[in-house]
């Protein structure tokens, strides 16, 4: 027992502490630094879309409006079994820079995109989703990472805000993102990180790859095929992309489990990730795969601690783990107490490792396309809300 404690509290602290630190060091003592300059190749942007008939039309009014030269920037949108009048919305639209299809009934954002991929001209794809806005430079910004010949995909970054939504909503999406972004720079800095934003990321037209069918996380696994190619993936934080938190912690605990549950099935639809041709292996393993593992790590430090309770210091890691437990179901009960913060924060680690178990049994036992566990995630930000006021004031 003191051997599996051991071990389990070793792994746990190497996911969220010893990885990090190793990425710092790497990253202060043996960066890899790339081109930046501004180029304007042609990009063709595909947006998957459902139910989005409040939304799709300003969006694509603002995404032709992006600072970019108009002649080099065209969209196709794809209707996945819209059924909220998407579709009309799109067929009243007539701009020669814009196509638009439709599949009827519903078959999954991967899908989506590869009807959208098969019919894109530019040289280059952005990938966007309808409901985050870039800021207006945010494109040039993403394009110009490019430049560097060795560069196949590059991601903005995720800016969310806080309006009148759930403060535990919030401090699951803060936590997590603080932490993911953070990563995801370190892993750029060393060589490419394991997944993108999929809201907005651009990769070049001929480096891309049909998305197997059913795909929950184009956005990892459209990098790591272009990075098998032998390419880089970046990460540019001046290319900025915002959204606000879930209104719900339900909502944001769904988003997880869903990514979560994409992760285990990214091994299956991919198993040569974990063969010695992955150049980013070992990051993926310590990125994600751990991290899927620490829910059953804690359970197991947990019952290990508490079946030594007579030895005192597994006594005393026993009722540590008991209070910082106690704290997270504080935090999820009572979000206004004094020590919110800490609360906060010890109920977004829970309630992350929690939605890290849930999806791995979503993954086992659901039966059908696994992208239907949810088939729509609730929307973030209220339908038909603009673009002015999600833009001002943005945060830094």
């Amino acid at each position: 027992m003191r051997l599996l404690f051991i071990a389990a509290a070793a792994v746990a602290a190497y996911t969220y502490i010893g990885y990090p630190l190793l990425l710092w060091l790497r990253g202060r003592f043996a960066p890899r630094p790339w081109q930046r300059a501004d180029i304007f190749p042609s990009v063709t942007a595909i947006m998957a879309v459902h139910n989005g008939a409040e939304q799709v039309a300003g969006k694509i009014e603002y995404l032709l409006a992006l600072d970019y030269p108009p002649e080099k920037l065209n969209l196709i949108v794809v209707s996945d079994g819209s059924t909220d009048g998407t579709d009309d919305v799109l067929q009243r639209i007539s701009n020669p820079r814009v196509q638009s299809f439709h599949y009827a009934p519903q078959r999954g954002k991967a899908a989506a995109l590869n009807l959208g991929m098969r019919h894109a001209t530019g040289d280059v794809l952005l990938f966007v989703d309808v409901r985050p806005w870039p800021e207006p430079a945010s494109l040039r910004r993403l394009v110009a990472n490019l430049a560097d010949p060795g560069v196949g995909c590059v991601a903005g970054e995720l800016v969310l805000r806080n309006e009148d939504h759930a403060a535990n909503a919030a401090a699951v999406g803060g936590l997590y993102w603080r932490h993911e972004q953070w990563l995801r720079r370190r892993e750029a800095l060393v060589d490419s990180p394991c997944g993108v934003y999929g809201g907005f990321y651009a990769v070049r037209r001929r480096l891309a790859v049909e998305l197997p069918e059913g795909t929950i996380l184009d956005d990892m696994y459209q990098p790591l095929a272009i990075i098998r190619k032998g390419y880089r993936s970046v990460f540019d934080e001046s290319a900025r992309v915002l959204d606000v938190w879930p209104r719900t912690s339900r909502g944001e605990f769904n988003r997880k489990v869903r990514t979560l549950a994409g992760n285990f099935q990214l091994l299956q639809l991919a198993p040569w990730l974990l063969k010695r041709e992955n150049r980013v292996r070992f990051q993926l393993l310590s990125h994600k795969l751990l991290r899927l593992l620490v829910p059953a790590l804690l359970l197991l430090m947990l019952v290990a601690s508490g079946a030594l309770w007579r030895d005192p210091w597994f006594a005393a890691a026993f009722f540590a783990q008991a209070g910082f437990y106690g704290l997270a179901a504080l935090g999820m009960v009572w979000q206004g107490n004094p020590l919110r913060k800490l609360t906060g924060a010890a109920a977004a680690f829970v309630m992350l490792n929690a939605a890290a178990l849930v999806g791995f049994i979503k993954f086992v036992t659901f039966r059908g396309p696994l992208w239907q566990i949810w088939r729509a995630t609730p929307p973030t930000s209220s339908p038909g809300q603009s673009p002015g006021r999600m833009l001002k004031n943005p945060v830094p």
